[in-house]
């Protein structure tokens, strides 16, 4: 069987690098001040690079962004937050060479806690062989990796894995030094040029990246890492101004003070009227992309539309500029509050049940389409430039704060017609037809993929849990302020 050993950095990933990477681990499982350091220490990094003492360099920046960290801390960041960005430097022509071999290893000098879910789970391979991270009897890392030499390490792992027959092929740069090249029998270098006998055919792609949390947009090379440290005291107060306009404008006012505070919403499709006196109101079907989608919605209609909620924490309801239904996850009940709201007029709902921030519909419930006939369809989506609005294992009370603290946020909200009544529950259709017809027409609008995922297959990968929330007190939930936002204060 053909097999193949692949160095992550510089050759699966386009940046040879690794320093951005524990960069994210020194944010999000630690914080800013952590964060700032390993920033600090970029110079020096870079110039034992510059010497040819790299492995003295790689030790540098494990120690600075692990110390101290718990084992189990590293693992949360490297399931839910590091595949994104893994996965938005691929080379997808030395990604074609890797997967055409039976069996597939991968290499990595980063610590293999950091890297093994992802390649093995997107990048299917069958090994992972990287440093090792020493962690004490209480599960924290100490910061050193096993083996004085990183590069001997490494290849006498590789060595094991092959002990009856060499690789058939080695991917890696020359650059790099790697002894594990000359274990292989061939040697292929980037830059790779995919044959077009590839292209041809269907070849396997990685499995793609639905979900993942952490607070970080952009991957943080040191430019764009030194940016987000000077913009945060900025950001933070930009934030508290235009949630406290927010909060005290009404709602024909507030698209245009958004602009000057740098805001904007892009509006495409006819809104529907207000419901006329005694008739039922519009229940607006919207996709879930950040906690502001019906406060947005609302902006735009000039109206305040409730808005059905479920897992949004009590300081964000008392925030609210719009009305808030809270749902307990009982289908009757719930179905009754639903009722009498669109008894009332306007309603807005977000069949998914938690936000997905990559191009993905989660699967939507039938429930809305059991109410009533009357759906208008809604796309939601936002572009950020720094920090994302939305979180599976922090606060959500936050989430607000970190939309808003970026430079300039960006809504688009499409309005498509109402349902005809053929397409709803009123013609004979099922409410899960109706709920997946809906679920189609809103990804088609956006470009976006349907899914059958779940808000619990959500948290159980990003969190490890299945979302169910329980509330606390309005204290204990000032409380967790600070421990929540920790990337800022830790």
């Amino acid at each position: 069987m053909n097999s193949v050993v692949s160095e992550l950095e510089g050759t699966l990933l386009k940046d040879p690098d690794p320093f951005s990477y524990f960069m994210l681990v020194a944010f999000e499982a630690s914080g800013l001040l952590r964060f700032a350091l390993l920033l600090m220490l970029w110079p020096v990094i870079f110039f034992l690079h510059m010497l040819g003492m790299q492995d003295h360099g790689l030790k540098l920046m494990i120690f600075v962004a692990t110390a101290g960290i718990r084992e189990s801390e590293i693992e949360v960041v490297a399931r839910a937050v590091l595949p994104k960005f893994f996965m938005d430097d691929i080379d997808m022509e030395a990604w074609s060479v890797f997967t055409c071999s039976g069996k597939r290893v991968v290499i990595t000098k980063m610590p293999r806690i950091m890297a093994e879910r992802f390649v093995k789970e997107h990048l299917r391979a069958d090994e992972v062989v990287g440093s090792e991270l020493i962690v004490n009897r209480f599960g924290f890392a100490t910061g050193f990796i096993k083996g004085v030499d990183v590069d001997s390490f490494i290849s006498s792992r590789v060595a094991k894995l092959f002990i009856d027959e060499k690789p058939t092929l080695g991917l890696g740069r020359t650059a790099s030094g790697s002894s594990f090249l000359s274990l292989c029998k061939g040697q292929l270098h980037p830059p790779f040029i995919a044959h077009k006998k590839q292209h041809d055919h269907q070849l396997i792609r990685p499995l793609p990246v639905i979900f993942h949390d952490g607070r970080l947009v952009k991957r943080p090379t040191p430019f764009t890492a030194l940016l987000i440290i000077l913009w945060i005291p900025l950001g933070i107060i930009l934030a508290l101004i235009r949630i406290l306009v927010g909060v005290m404008l009404p709602m024909w006012a507030k698209p245009y003070l958004s602009r000057l505070l740098g805001g904007k919403v892009i509006v495409k499709g006819k809104p529907p009227p207000p419901p006329a006196d005694g008739n039922k109101g519009v229940l607006f079907v919207c996709t879930h992309r950040t906690l502001m989608d019906p406060v947005v919605l609302s902006t735009v209609l000039k109206r305040k539309i409730p808005a059905v909620t479920y897992s949004i924490s009590r300081l964000s309801e008392i925030l609210s500029p719009i009305p808030t239904v809270r749902l307990t996850r009982i289908r009757e009940v719930d179905a009754e509050k639903i009722k009498r709201e669109l008894a009332r007029g306007d309603l807005a709902v977000c069949p998914e049940g938690t936000t997905c921030r990559e191009p993905f519909l989660l699967r939507f419930s039938a429930l809305f389409a059991e109410l009533t006939d009357r759906i208008v369809p809604v796309a939601m989506n936002y572009r950020v430039g720094f920090f994302h609005a939305t979180t599976a294992r922090g606060w959500k009370g936050l989430d607000p704060i970190f939309f808003f603290m970026n430079p300039r946020p960006v809504y688009e909200v499409t309005f498509l017609n109402q349902l005809p009544v053929e397409a709803t529950c009123s013609s004979g259709k099922s409410p899960h037809d109706v709920a997946n017809y809906v679920q189609r027409i809103l990804a088609a609008t956006l470009g976006f993929e349907c899914t059958n995922f779940t808000r619990k297959d959500k948290y159980r990968v990003l969190a490890g849990n299945d979302g169910t929330v329980s509330y606390t007190s309005f204290l204990d939930q000032i409380k967790k302020v600070v421990s929540t936002f920790k990337p800022f204060f830790h």
